[in-house]
Formats: structure tokens, C-alpha cells, sequence
């Protein structure tokens, strides 16, 4: 019993790729050029392929991602503008500031995480922490969640210059329909 179910699943394993193979639609030799690399790159531009080594360049220049045209990005990174960065990732979405103080009072610091939850500007979109570290004379620290209020004004800000830059944006793509007039 068992040497016919081993019979017949190594019948299977050798055979399949043979008979798979036969199930092509065939192609017309006609239309595709000798040359392999002229088919290669064919196949590329029809989007049939794929190449294991695109990601390594041969110049090994370093590509950079902007994100000019995310509104939200943009009005995020200019309001807080004033404070350093300690981390920032865009196809990750989140922005940490460093430790800032201002100059009034030196044991007192804050650090802003912004997360961003979707790209759409809408009053969900953003996930705002901020952090405070309050160190006495001896410089023993301490690290609380910041104000509610500085939380609401950022996410306010941040909103407010996004939907600006929208309309910026909107106005920019604008481009009236040059076709025939439609006739009465």
C-alpha cells in the first residue's frame, strides 16, 4: 500500500513539469526579436518581466524621496520647524523632534512625535505626542506627557498650513478643458 501512494506521488513530481509544460498559448516567433536581450528588454516595457538586479545600482548613488507634493508632510515639517530633528521617515510617517528648550527656562524640555495615520487632511490624521522632562538642580529628570492645549494648537497648525498648501496645489494642476464648445 504504501510503495503505490510513493509510486504515484513520484510519478507526479516527475511528470507534472512535463505535462505543464504543454499548457502554453504559444507564441508567434514572428513578433519577438532574435536578439535575447532585445527581448528581455520587450518584455520590460510591456511589463511581462522583472529584473533581480534593478535595485542595485551601478553607480551607487543614493536616491532620495521627497515628499513635496504630501501636504501634510510639508505642514507638519514647517511648524515645527524651530526645533531640531532627531528622527524623520517618510514611507514610515512619523517625525520626532529632539529635546528643545526654549530660553526662558532651561529645566524644562519638550520632544513632538507626529504620526501620521492617513494622507487625506482630516483631524484623524495625525497621531501627536508630546513629551516633558522636567530636571531639578541636580539634574535628576523626570518625563511626563506634555499639554493637551500644545497638542490640539499643533494639530490645528499643522491642519490649517495643509489645507493651504491643498489649494496652492489645486490651483497649480488647474488647466481649463481646451475642446470644442458644446452647441446649444
Amino acid at each position: 500500500m504504501f510503495s503505490r501512494k510513493f509510486f504515484n506521488l513520484s510519478f507526479l513530481i516527475v511528470f507534472l513539469p512535463f505535462l505543464l509544460s504543454s499548457c502554453g498559448t504559444g507564441a508567434d516567433a514572428r513578433k519577438f526579436p532574435p536578439d535575447p536581450n532585445l527581448r528581455v528588454q520587450k518584455n520590460l516595457e510591456e511589463g511581462k518581466g522583472f529584473r533581480l538586479m534593478d535595485g542595485i545600482k551601478k553607480n551607487k548613488s543614493t536616491t532620495y524621496e521627497f515628499a513635496s507634493s504630501n501636504e501634510l508632510w510639508r505642514a507638519s515639517l514647517d511648524t515645527i520647524d524651530f526645533i531640531p530633528l532627531a528622527s524623520v521617515n517618510y514611507s514610515g510617517g512619523i517625525i520626532i523632534t529632539d529635546w528643545y528648550t526654549n530660553n526662558e527656562n532651561n529645566n524644562e524640555n519638550i520632544k513632538i512625535s507626529i504620526r501620521f495615520l492617513t494622507n487625506e487632511i482630516r483631524s484623524d490624521a495625525l497621531d501627536i505626542k508630546v513629551f516633558k522632562k522636567i530636571c531639578n538642580s541636580n539634574n535628576i529628570c523626570k518625563i511626563k506627557d506634555g499639554s493637551k492645549d500644545l497638542i490640539k494648537e499643533l494639530k490645528k497648525k499643522i491642519l490649517k498650513t495643509a489645507k493651504i498648501y491643498e489649494e496652492q496645489n489645486k490651483d497649480k494642476k488647474f488647466k481649463p478643458y481646451k475642446g470644442t464648445k458644446l452647441k446649444n
